[in-house]
C-alpha cells in the first residue's frame, strides 16, 4: 500500500480532500456598543466593539466575502437587575438588529444573542430570586419577551445561549403564537462552563460576580452535552450548537452523529485570542493555524462555525489560499 500517492502534489491532494470549508459555513460574531466610537478589545486583537455606524461597514464586508451570517451582541451603557435594556425596542441590541437587517438582511442571516447576561447588573444569564440564585422559570418569561422584540426588530435566527431548562419550548411557543413562525431558533445546547470565555466577557464588559456553573455544563461531562442537544431538538430547535468548539470536539462529534437537524459550533474568544497571541510572538503560522482550527471543528461535525475570523478566513478561501 502507498497512501502517499494521494498526497504527492497539490492537484491530487485537492481531489482526495475529505473536508472543505466554504465561506457560507461561517458566521461572524459582532459586538455593538451604545455609546462612544468603535473600541478595540484589548484581549481580542483585531476585534472591536462597533457603533451603529461602524457595524454597517463590517456587515457589508462580511456580505461581500460571502459568509453565512452575523451574530449580534449588545453592549449597553446602563444595566439593571432584570436586564430591561434587552426588551426595550430602542435597546442597543434591538437597534443594531434593525440597522444590520436593513443593511444586509437579504445577503446574510441576521442573528441575535438571546440572553440577559449583557444587560443585567449582576452579569448572570437570568433574573435572580431572593436568595441570589438564577430563577429558571422567571427567566423564561424574560426570554419570551426578548424573543418577540428581537424577531420584530428583524432577527431571522435567535441564539438562545442562556442554558435555562425549557428555553427552546418557551420561545418557540411565544414566537408561533405571535405569528413569527418563520423565525428560527439556534439552541446553545451544549454550552460548557468554560475558562475560554474570558476575552468575551471583556468584549461585553461583563459585570459577572461568581460563576455560571449552576446552569452551564460541567467540562467533564460528555454524555450530558448530547442529552441537552436531544432535549432541545425535542422542544423544537432548528439548529443545535456546541460551545466552546476546540476543547469539545468529542461532544460535537457525538451530537453531529445523533442529530437530524443542523449542528453548529462556536469557536469562542479564548480560542481566538490564544492563536492571535501565539502568532504575534512568531510561534505559529497565523493563517495556517486559523484555517486548521476552523477546519478541525468542521471535520468533527459542525455544519457551521461561529468564528471571529469569519470574514478574513472567507477572503482567504475565496482566494484559494489553501488549495
Amino acid at each position: 500500500m502507498r497512501p502517499r500517492r494521494l498526497r504527492a502534489n497539490p492537484g491530487i491532494r485537492r481531489l482526495a480532500s475529505e473536508t472543505r470549508l466554504h465561506p457560507a459555513q461561517l458566521v461572524l460574531p459582532l459586538f455593538v456598543r451604545e455609546e462612544g466610537g468603535p473600541m478595540p478589545i484589548a484581549s481580542m486583537p483585531g476585534v472591536v466593539q462597533h457603533t451603529l455606524d461602524s457595524v454597517r461597514g463590517a456587515v457589508q464586508d462580511a456580505a461581500a466575502a460571502g459568509i453565512g451570517g452575523v451574530m449580534l451582541f449588545g453592549v449597553p451603557s446602563v444595566r439593571d437587575a432584570t436586564g430591561s435594556g434587552a426588551t426595550h425596542p430602542d435597546g442597543i441590541l434591538n437597534r443594531a438588529t434593525r440597522v444590520v437587517a436593513d443593511e444586509v438582511g437579504d445577503a446574510l442571516v441576521v442573528q441575535t444573542d438571546l440572553c440577559l447576561d449583557e444587560f443585567t447588573d449582576h452579569g448572570h444569564c437570568g433574573v435572580l430570586d431572593a436568595l441570589g440564585r438564577v430563577d429558571n422559570d422567571a427567566t423564561l418569561e424574560r426570554y419570551r419577551e426578548m424573543a418577540l422584540v428581537q424577531a420584530a426588530s428583524g432577527s431571522a435566527l435567535l441564539g438562545l445561549s442562556g442554558m435555562m431548562d425549557g428555553q427552546v419550548a418557551a420561545v418557540r411557543e411565544t414566537l408561533d403564537g405571535a405569528g413569527f413562525v418563520d423565525t428560527a431558533i439556534l439552541a446553545y445546547s451544549a454550552k460548557y462552563a468554560s475558562a475560554f470565555y474570558g476575552p468575551f466577557r471583556d468584549a461585553v464588559e461583563s459585570t459577572l460576580d461568581g460563576d455560571r456553573r449552576s446552569y452551564q455544563l460541567d467540562p467533564g461531562n460528555r454524555r450530558e452535552g448530547l442529552r441537552e442537544a436531544m432535549l432541545d431538538i425535542e422542544e423544537g430547535a432548528d439548529v443545535v450548537m456546541v460551545k466552546p468548539a476546540g476543547s469539545y470536539l468529542d461532544v460535537l462529534a457525538d451530537v453531529a452523529a445523533a442529530s437530524d437537524i443542523p449542528v453548529w459550533a462556536y469557536q469562542v474568544s479564548g480560542e481566538y485570542s490564544m492563536i492571535e497571541a501565539a502568532a504575534m510572538q512568531g510561534w505559529i503560522d497565523r493563517k495556517r493555524a486559523v484555517h486548521e482550527s476552523v477546519l478541525g471543528i468542521h471535520r468533527a461535525g459542525a455544519d457551521v462555525v461561529l468564528t471571529y475570523w469569519a470574514t478574513e478566513l472567507a477572503g482567504w478561501l475565496n482566494n484559494g489560499d489553501f488549495a
